[in-house]
């Protein structure tokens, strides 16, 4: 192996032998010799175990044995399952050699053989399929170290093992009846299939359908739940992996085990509500679990709404919400991540779903004398916590409270009624007495006493909430007012003016070290007044009421010393005072507040302070997405102390609390992007319109003395119309300006109002910009023109290519019958002499057809007659088989009388008659079936030596045929018979047959006669080829009683007859021609 160079000297410096490169690893080599080499069986297993020794001691030893050592030890493995202790102690040299040795501290890039081992090893998929192959073992130390070994190669190579795991037939099977096994034994499974599901949604499903839920949840309930020890944590960790990502997993739970087993988990047994850190974490852990199934599945997945939607209903069913108010909000004494895990399902779960907000909104908590509403204990929540984590989980529970809900915001807005007693000096336990608004009024309202706006800011985010979208909440919200802290400072306050109060006194609030502390109040109040002023002219109209908010929030912006994000929440504030302006009065106008703008911080500042905030940590894009970590074994210590997470926060390189990034989400962050655009294209048409009440007379534009009423008039309309025409180019260019600085504000930050080479400068490039915009307008243009000629050639391109394929196909074809005509014309000319005789025999059977249908009809009229004269014979009393009997025998053959002249010798016919007669005695009158089922008589006749073959089976028919040709032929049709025989046939088989056996026996088959139809065919045959002018009548009387039925099948066998004789007559005719 090539790897071999890259262990070279570590090994033998370990073990003493630095100089000599040669045998640097030679103990290692050894001890594998041994192994592999060795006799006795003792010496090898001693090999092994000093093999083992080594390998777990020493970073070298791994080294060496990744060289050279996996081939010898798999060959153990799968040559020797016998010898159990070999194959314990190869296994343990594996789990060893795959294990990091820990107490060894070297160099950062330093070589791991640990994980160089797992490479190697996970390259090859036959050792994969043989370590599974070693789970089927009955020795528990076997199946121990297997699994060890694949754990260790799925934390340091998971992939490479999932595809080799799933390309093994049986291999999760295997795996997952290891569940099933010994304690010891099923909880390393379980840290296997952990590692094996995870982000393997193939292997999950397969996980899933092999029973997984249901041993999963059977382990858990052995364990006791929530109650159990860290491998209740790794069941959940797999059930978790199952159900992430994955929606069809998540309906096979719902439909099969339900969520029952589930929310099991999360009731809290016992009086005392101990709170363990491995109950914590199993607590944790399940949340996960039903914070995934309100997820629904992956964001690609288009069942995702629908399975959430129907996850969210199951679960409320199940009294989930009861069981997380209780985790969350009525157990103070569980431990902060626990308390705000369950506050975010909470959220979650009722988030966009009708029935579950109603159900909120309708909770109570507490005991019988000291009940409350839910929504009152989680805004106590958060007004109380020292947590900002718990702060930011229940926000959230109002956040999707909220979200689309105008019924729940305006119970919650109609609640908002300050209570008459003084708030600021009522103690914290009235809390219980007080409704929901009042308790919110007084969080506003007290941290003013005590110098402490935390509360405030904590109060102003779930009032955000209320207001969001709800034109009718923030209309009752602004005739709240509040009263002062003390009677002497005055008359009652509005509430929107004690939000900016406080906005203004959280800038001069100092921490600890000096600088402005509270970094992510003024960011959430002014998230609060953005919320307000949006869409709602009447709160714009009440803000402006009060000259020093527009003047502060004017300073707030040019501050230096505030954050990018607040100097631009205060831009985008005061441009909503612009753009939702809907008041004449002069002062408040949007007209008015433009040009404030633009004399105190001017245009291009204030549109940099757009660009600025876009950049913050905040709103950029780049920002990193808060999503839940998955909660695993190296993660769940970290994670029940989430205070920790705080302090990691803040130490990241921005000038805003981490927590913001919670508090403005995604929804709130577009809602503002797309308000600047709004704000900057208002304020450029502000500046493009003049003030209609605005009203300048010029004192030369009194009349003169002595100046007539006509020149006076006359002048003045000159004066206006100069007037007039100078004012619309004042307009036009100051339009300009503005859309200028719109667009270039954040390009030229030190841009001057004043300079007059700028301006040149700038309207240059105004100029250049819109020559160059004409030219891309002209480019696209040829572009689009050049695009359609492409897509038209492209489309000709196309038709022709059908053409040519359509061409093609044709000739193709044309050359396929071409060959077909060209094989059927040599098969016509290898085969004139068939067609030809094909021919013939069809004109022969078309004339034999013509007769048969002549003979039919006289056959019929003939029987006709009969039938009447024998029903008239018998009328009169005569018997009428009687007179029948004898009738025709005088049309008998007589014996040595042939019906056709015999030009042979009359031995021969002699010899003939005699076969025949031995022949046809045989088949067609013999009862019994003989012994043979086969007669042959050997005869010679007219000097050719002849063969009948006479078979005993109904379905063979009798034949003749030369003895000596190598090709036999039948006896008919087509046979030319010699003129003896034919008269040895007609003498003998005829009479014979058609007297001594009846008709009906001719056409049945019956077991009692072996005669057959196609005997009656063949004879019907022959007596017409030779005897059919003398034998037509006596056929026709001896079939007389047939039925309709026999004389059809019997008729078959005289058109048989007759177009062979028709054949035979047209044979002999060529015949003589030739």
């Amino acid at each position: 192996m090539d790897l071999a160079s890259r262990y070279k000297g570590v090994v033998g410096f370990v073990f003493g032998n630095e100089n000599s490169d040669s045998s640097e690893d030679s103990y290692v080599e050894r001890l594998l010799d041994r192994i592999s080499n060795g006799v006795l069986a003792e010496d090898r297993r001693t090999a092994i175990a000093e093999l083992q020794s080594i390998v777990a001691e020493s970073r070298a030893g791994q080294l060496a044995f990744g060289a050279m050592g996996f081939p010898v030890l798999m060959g153990v493995l799968k040559e020797e399952r016998d010898d159990v202790e070999m194959v314990r102690g190869a296994l343990e040299t594996l789990v060893s050699a795959l294990t990091p040795i820990g107490h060894v501290k070297g160099p950062t890039n330093e070589v791991q053989p640990a994980l160089m081992n797992t490479d190697l090893l996970s390259r090859e998929s036959e050792s994969i399929s043989l370590l599974l192959s070693l789970l089927s073992e009955e020795d528990f130390y076997v199946r121990y170290y297997t699994l060890q070994i694949l754990t260790a190669l799925l934390t340091n190579s998971p992939n490479r093992l999932q595809e080799a795991i799933l390309s093994i037939p049986r291999g999760i099977t295997r795996l997952m009846d290891m569940l099933m096994d010994r304690e010891v034994i099923r909880n390393e499974a379980l840290l296997l299939l952990t590692y094996l599901t995870h982000e393997a949604e193939e292997i999950q499903k397969i996980v899933v359908f092999e029973g997984a839920f249901e041993k999963i949840f059977s382990i858990m309930k052995e364990e006791g739940g929530s109650e159990g020890g860290v491998v209740v944590q790794d069941c959940l960790e797999l059930l978790n992996n199952l159900l992430r990502s994955n929606a069809s997993n998540q309906v096979l739970l719902r439909e099969t085990m339900g969520f029952d087993p589930l929310i099991s988990i999360l009731k809290l047994r016992g009086s005392s509500y101990s709170f363990t850190q491995q109950k914590t974490i199993n607590l944790l852990s399940a949340l996960e679990t039903i914070n995934l199934l309100l997820m629904g599945g992956s964001e690609s997945d288009p069942q995702k709404d629908s399975n959430k939607i129907t996850n969210k209903t199951v679960l409320a069913q199940k009294k989930l919400l009861d069981h997380l108010l209780m985790l969350g909000v009525e157990s103070q004494w569980a431990p902060v991540a626990l308390r705000c895990s369950a506050l975010r399902c909470i959220g979650d779960l009722v988030a966009g779903h009708s029935k579950n907000l109603d159900a909120l909104s309708s909770k109570v908590l507490g005991e019988e004398r000291q009940v409350e509403p839910a929504v009152n204990s989680l805004l106590r929540i958060i007004l109380r916590t020292s947590s900002m984590q718990e702060f930011i989980a229940a926000d959230h529970v109002f956040k999707n409270f909220c979200e689309k809900n105008k019924d729940g915001q305006a119970m919650l807005a109609s609640t908002l009624i300050p209570h008459p007693n003084s708030m600021a000096d009522a103690p914290l336990e009235e809390d219980m007495n007080l409704s929901f608004g009042s308790m919110l009024l007084r969080g506003l309202a007290m941290s003013e006493s005590d110098g402490d706006l935390e509360t405030c800011c904590r109060a102003a985010s779930v009032l955000t909430h209320i207001l969001k979208d709800n034109t009718q909440c923030k209309e009752r919200a602004l005739r709240i007012e509040l009263e002062a802290p003390m009677p002497s400072l005055g008359a009652p306050e509005l509430l929107l003016h004690r939000i900016v109060r406080y906005l203004a006194v959280a800038s001069s609030m100092k921490n600890k070290d000096g600088k402005p502390g509270y970094s992510y109040i003024q960011p959430i109040i002014l998230k609060l007044l953005i919320t307000w002023l949006a869409d709602c002219p009447s709160a714009v109209q009440c803000f402006l009421d009060s000259r020093p908010h527009l003047t502060y929030l004017l300073e707030l912006v040019s501050n230096t010393s505030s954050t990018m994000c607040v100097r631009g929440l205060a831009a985008v504030l005061l441009g909503e005072c612009v753009f939702y302006n809907k008041s004449s009065e002069t002062g408040k106008d949007g007209f008015t507040i433009a040009d404030a703008i633009s004399q105190k911080i001017g245009l291009t500042s204030y549109f940099l302070k757009f660009d600025e905030m876009q950049r913050s940590f905040i709103f950029s894009s780049e920002k990193p997405t808060l999503s839940h970590k998955p909660l695993t074994r190296s993660t769940a210590a970290s994670m029940t102390e989430i205070e920790d997470d705080e302090n990691e926060l803040t130490d990241q390189k921005n000038e805003d609390h981490p927590i913001l990034t919670s508090i403005f989400d995604v929804q709130f962050v577009n809602f503002v992007k797309s308000l600047e655009v709004n704000i900057r294209e208002n304020i450029v048409d502000v500046y493009s319109r003049p003030k209609s009440d605005v009203a300048v007379v010029p004192v030369e534009l009194e009349q003169k003395g002595g100046e007539s009423d006509k020149e006076y008039i006359k002048r003045l309309k000159a004066f206006v119309e100069t007037q007039c025409s100078e004012i619309q180019k004042l307009l036009g260019r100051n339009a300009t300006l503005a859309e200028d600085l719109a667009r270039t504000g954040h390009s030229q930050p030190k841009l001057m109002e004043g300079s007059g080479s700028d301006r040149v400068q700038v309207e240059t490039l105004r100029r250049d910009l819109l020559e160059a915009s004409q030219r891309v307008e002209m480019l696209k243009v040829e572009k689009a023109k050049v695009e359609s000629e492409a897509i038209m050639y492209q489309n000709l391109a196309g038709k022709l290519e059908s053409d040519l394929k359509s061409l093609s196909d044709a000739y193709n074809s044309l050359e396929q019958n071409n060959i077909l005509l060209e094989k059927e014309v040599k098969i016509l000319k290898s085969g004139d002499i068939e067609a030809i005789k094909a021919e013939a025999r069809e004109e022969a059977q078309k004339e034999s057809e013509a007769e048969l249908n002549d003979l039919l009809v006289c056959l019929g009229q003939e029987q006709s007659k009969v039938e009447k004269l024998s029903a008239r014979l018998y009328e009169l009393g005569e018997d009428v088989d009687k007179l029948l009997e004898g009738i025709g025998d005088d049309m008998g053959l007589p014996e040595g009388s042939p019906l056709i002249a015999d030009p042979g010798g009359q031995d021969d016919i002699i010899e003939c008659r005699r076969i025949m007669k031995a022949w046809l005695v045989h088949p067609f009158c013999n009862l019994k079936v003989s012994e043979s089922p086969t007669t042959i008589v050997d005869c010679f006749v007219d000097g050719e030596d002849w063969r009948f073959t006479s078979h005993s089976s109904l379905s063979q028919v009798p034949f003749l045929t030369p003895k000596l040709s190598p090709s036999p032929f039948a006896l008919f049709p087509t046979a030319a018979l010699p003129s003896s025989l034919v008269c040895a046939v007609s003498d003998l088989a005829i009479p014979f047959v058609l007297q001594s056996v009846p008709p009906s026996s001719l056409v049945r088959e019956r077991r009692d006669c072996p005669a057959s139809v196609v005997n009656v065919g063949c004879l019907c045959d022959l007596l017409l080829r030779y005897h059919l002018p003398r034998l037509t009548s006596w056929v026709l009387y001896r079939l007389r009683n047939l039925k309709l039925v026999e004389l059809t099948i019997v008729v078959g066998g005289l058109v048989s007859g007759l177009s062979g004789l028709a054949y035979t007559d047209t044979r002999r005719s060529k015949s003589d021609e030739r």
